[in-house]
């Protein structure tokens, strides 16, 4: 008997250290980008100065700073006790009609650490930071991706420099898609000119910025074609080539993906894009493309996608997609030693055929099933970390799409999105990891052909429901929703974006220029800053979003980007107002940083952590990350 119990106890004692050792390599870290200290500072207007910076998210909650300033050459500390309840500060006593410099140390050990960045106010400072541009002629500044080019901690911003463009829906000739790299202080890094034989428009033209082979630096990687010109001047392809038809679309040629250097601009490698048009033919006839996509004359098989997935668990990987309508394929490449190489192809016409169909005008990156690899959830289908389906609600195409812990309560992440075509299914949230529907709203015609709701959001704004309250725009399906489903007010909040800007746990609205509170005793919105009031517009037409919101710098609260009306600058607003939260920097949460990445593609979305950030939250878990210094 006690042979059995120690042969017994020998076992589970295996069994327990194979467990952990199959739980390490489950769980190893992800190669995440260094940032600084991100210290910034914006002039409150009565000698007050709003000071925050960055708690990394390789930190404990509980680290110590003190604050300094320098002004007239003389550097004074602002604080009496170390700071530890948050990281920002207001300087009370700032003389700014001069320039002051603010930096931050670390304590550890009770001994102050050195200073890794800094940030000057200048002299009668404007409420944001202004970066001026070189717009060519004809153009206007539009989405923004950041990305740290060069090493240093700090991002550089990636604008899509848009001139005259169409819809796949719209015939005509476009404007060549060009992009600029500019640095914080508004130094032109490079210019990419993707020439003629790439069609301008929201659905054709994604970019992804991201540190793709661990470096320490960033790279930029677009879909290519003969005359594209990179950042060097050196040629892709033929120039003289010219594949535009009589309609200004390009339904034959070569077509390429290539990963340029965040720095230069210079182009590092081009291979034949994947998926193509037809994987038969370079040159495809009308006849052949619409049988392959639906139609034949430019529009379902040039709708494209991409995103940035650490789809091993430690490595990012580059996602380019094509098609959502109908067929659609997925194709991720890993880049190493300046080269890229296939991982994996989805194709729905390959054993996946009720995935066909299921694809939005965008999509999120998120570990559905725990394992520490992400999935990419493509609208109402989600292709697992490997390349294979998970699975497909079979709900169909839309507009809008929201993945996060969304109602704390289950496990796991949900996912709220909304159905183009008039049914049952016009609001939907379903569970990431399964794709069980776990309620759904009936659009007002349901059953009928027609147009259902076009946007859809899903934030905490009413701290009386735990979990984040759920609505759309149009199609009869009014009010908001709590994360069960039960509607809780009649009166349909603004449905755009969201942002975290006033310092409780709560999210903001963020629609057009326009930050808002909810106010949930009302159902009204309360204006906190309108942009518009400093000469900023929205993007992207009726789908009004600023270039970019991501959490660029200072505390956990995110950035806004605008550009002005002229497409002169563009203008970086942050809050100032105080707040007694501390967490660490969104950007260090995988999900939330690879949301940034994906937030240009399509139908822009806002961005979305991956554990729950809203009232009776928990303490955020550690990200279980290593950063990368430049080499």
């Amino acid at each position: 008997m006690i042979l059995q119990l120690r042969s017994t106890f020998k076992y589970l004692l295996i069994s327990v250290l194979l467990g952990f050792v199959m739980l390490s390599t489950i769980r190893a870290q992800q190669q995440m980008e260094y940032l600084n200290r991100g210290v910034y500072a914006i002039n409150q207007g009565n000698g007050n100065v709003f000071v925050s910076w960055r708690l990394l998210g390789t930190e404990s909650n509980d680290k110590a700073f003190n604050l300094y300033k320098t002004v007239d050459g003389k550097t004074i500390k602002l604080n009496k006790d170390p700071l530890i309840t948050a990281s920002c500060f207001i300087d009370e006593n700032a003389d700014t009609t001069k320039a002051n410099t603010y930096f931050v140390k670390a304590i550890v050990n009770n001994s102050e650490q050195a200073t890794d960045a800094s940030f000057t106010l200048p002299s009668n400072a404007k409420p944001y930071l202004a970066i001026s541009l070189k717009t060519p002629n004809g153009y206007l500044a539009g989405d923004v991706s950041v990305g740290d080019m060069d090493g240093d901690g700090e991002y550089e911003l990636v604008v899509h420099m848009t001139g005259k463009a169409h819809d796949n829906s719209h015939a005509g000739f476009t404007d060549p898609p060009i992009f600029h790299c500019y640095k914080l202080d508004g130094t032109l890094l490079w210019e990419i000119n993707l020439g003629k034989n790439i069609r301008e428009g929201a659905h054709y033209t994604q970019f992804m910025v991201y540190d793709l082979d661990g470096d320490g630096k960033a790279e930029i990687a677009m879909k290519t074609a003969d005359g594209t010109i990179d950042g060097k001047g050196n040629i892709i392809g033929d120039s003289t080539k010219d594949f535009r038809n009589k309609g200004g679309y390009i339904l034959a040629g070569p077509e390429y993906l290539t990963v340029f250097n965040g720095l230069t601009g210079e182009a590092i490698n081009t291979v034949a894009y994947t998926p193509p048009r037809d994987a038969t033919t370079e040159n495809p006839t009308a006849e052949q493309l619409k049988t392959a996509w639906g139609d034949g004359y430019g529009n379902r098989f040039d709708r494209f996608l991409a995103c940035v997935a650490y789809l091993d668990g430690v490595h990012p990987s580059l996602v380019m997609c094509r098609g959502y309508y109908t067929k659609t394929i997925l194709a991720a490449y890993d880049f190493k030693n300046k080269a890229l190489t296939k991982r994996w192809v989805f194709d729905t016409n390959n054993g996946y055929r009720s995935f066909a169909g299921q694809g939005n005008h965008n999509l999120s990156v998120a570990d559905v099933d725990g394992d520490g690899k992400d999935e990419i959830v493509y609208g109402q289908m989600t292709v697992d970390d490997n390349g294979t389906g998970l699975y497909s609600t079979g709900i169909g195409h839309a507009d809008a799409l929201h993945v996060s812990d969304l109602d704390p309560d289950r496990s796991g992440l949900e996912v709220f999105g909304t159905q183009e075509r008039f049914g049952d299914a016009g609001a939907n949230f379903r569970n990431a990891k399964t794709g069980e529907v776990i309620w759904k709203k009936s659009s007002i015609a349901a059953g009928e052909d027609g147009e259902g709701p076009g946007r859809a959001l899903a934030l905490d704004i009413d701290p009386r429901y735990k979990g984040f309250e759920c609505w759309v725009a149009g199609a009869g399906i009014t009010g908001l929703f709590d994360c069960n489903g039960n509607k809780i007010t009649e009166k349909t909040p603004p449905c755009n974006m969201g942002i975290y800007w006033d310092g409780d746990v709560l999210s903001e609205i963020l629609n057009g220029t326009t930050i808002s509170k909810w106010d949930y005793e009302t159902s009204e919105t309360k204006t906190i800053l309108n942009t518009r009031l400093f000469d900023c517009v929205a993007n992207n037409g009726t789908k009004a979003n600023p270039s970019l919101s991501a959490d660029l710098f200072g505390d956990w609260r995110e950035e806004v980007i605008y550009r002005t009306r002229d497409s002169k600058e563009l203008r970086i607003f942050s809050t100032t107002i105080s707040t007694n939260k501390r967490f660490y920097t969104l950007m260090h949460n995988s999900q939330y940083r690879l949301s940034i990445a994906w937030q240009n593609v399509g139908y822009n979305q806002p961005p979305h952590l991956s554990y729950y950030m809203g009232e009776g939250m928990k303490e955020p878990p550690m990200p279980n990350i290593s950063t990368i210094k430049k080499n």
